[in-house]
């Protein structure tokens, strides 16, 4: 019996298309023969495929879902009972729109022989803060399927050639007849010597074990935009996997994540932070340097400024993503610094001050001045 496909890929049976396509590229990686030698890891993989060549279709999934193994291959079509050698319903309208296996068969097939695009590839990659902000140059690592040098991504062994299978006579599918109550009908299915490809390779190529492909890790040097954020999307074309029978390679998506700054925070475009300023700069004014992310700056603090004022420095923030020359703003929290204790003489003076502005203190009352300072 034919195990369930949903359980060969780990999934549960709602799974929806993207979810099927990453448990199968994680387990393809996992059981490719140029990866895995262990005994049986070859089989794993072909049902892997086929699993995937099921649910990855629609109309294949539709099908399998209602009548199983039976109405995606050759076994008998629910209701009919034991009936030998009937194809599943579904089987006769392919038999139909693949003109009883004429032309269309034939059309499948060499889609199959021919070029095969390659995976596209993920990678998470870390930037610290300043690094989203004003981009540059990034080496990277991947590990990828590149396109074995010694057998030019044939499989075959250098100065062999792959053969045409024997069992279709390189058409990559075979047929049969099928006897159902509507008729005859020839049923075409992919030939499970070759497992579509019409070839099969005899010499292996020692490289690759035959599969056309190695797994290598390369070295890349990629461009960060500026303004870039927690959660932005690189493309990077013609980096993923490489094609199988001289197809392209896929791209490679690296995707952006963000580290937190212990001064800065980030809200969109804007830079925000917070600076701390004595009582007296806050009542008199000040000149103060604070830091922002081009480096630190002079700013002017306005004499009478009240606690969680917000100041504003105008082009000190992040580059617009796409317009560089566009940049957002700084926004600066002032927080007024008042001590919890003061020497003798400064308490002498601020109660002089209290006593020129008419404000009552108590024993421990310098908060009291403060509070009507800042009223």
């Amino acid at each position: 019996m034919a195990r369930d496909y949903y359980e060969i890929l780990g999934t549960s049976r709602d799974a929806d298309q993207e979810e099927i396509k990453r448990a199968y590229r994680r387990l393809a990686r996992k059981y490719h023969p140029d990866v895995n030698k262990e005994p049986g890891a070859e089989d794993t993989f072909k049902e892997i495929n086929r699993a995937n060549e099921v649910l990855s279709e629609p109309e294949l999934r539709a099908r399998y879902d209602r009548f199983g193994e039976a109405g995606v291959s050759g076994g008998g079509a629910p209701g009919y009972g034991d009936m030998g050698d009937m194809g599943g319903f579904a089987d006769i309208f392919d038999a139909f729109i693949n003109g009883f296996g004429g032309a269309g068969g034939q059309q499948t097939a060499r889609r199959r022989n021919g070029p095969s695009r390659g995976e596209d590839l993920r990678l998470d990659l870390k930037l610290d803060f300043h690094e989203a902000i004003f981009g540059g140059e990034k080496e990277i690592r991947i590990p990828h399927l590149e396109s074995c040098t010694t057998c030019k991504g044939t499989g075959a062994k250098p100065g062999s050639q792959p053969q045409t299978c024997g069992t279709c006579g390189g058409a990559g599918q075979v047929r049969r007849n099928t006897r159902t109550p509507f008729g005859n009908f020839t049923q075409v299915s992919v030939c499970p010597t070759c497992n579509g490809d019409g070839q099969v390779i005899e010499d292996k190529c020692e490289a690759c074990n035959g599969a056309g492909r190695k797994q290598e890790t390369k070295k890349l040097k990629i461009s960060i935009p500026k303004g870039v954020d927690n959660g932005t999307k690189l493309r990077i074309g013609k980096e993923g996997d490489a094609g199988l029978r001289g197809g392209p390679p896929g791209d490679l998506y690296v995707y952006l994540h963000v580290e937190e700054d212990a001064k800065f925070r980030r809200e969109g475009i804007n830079i925000l932070s917070q600076i701390k300023v004595s009582y007296l700069q806050a009542i008199l004014g000040s000149h103060i340097q604070i830091d922002t992310v081009d480096g630190p700056t002079e700013l002017n603090i306005p004499a009478g400024i009240q606690p969680n004022t917000v100041l504003r420095l105008e082009q000190k923030g992040v580059p617009r993503l796409g317009n560089e020359v566009s940049r957002g703003d700084h926004l600066l929290t002032v927080q007024v610094d008042i001590p919890a204790k003061v020497s003798p003489e400064e308490r002498e003076l601020l109660e002089k001050l209290a006593k020129l502005r008419g404000d009552r203190v108590g024993k421990g009352g310098i908060g009291s001045i403060f509070g009507n300072v800042f009223k």
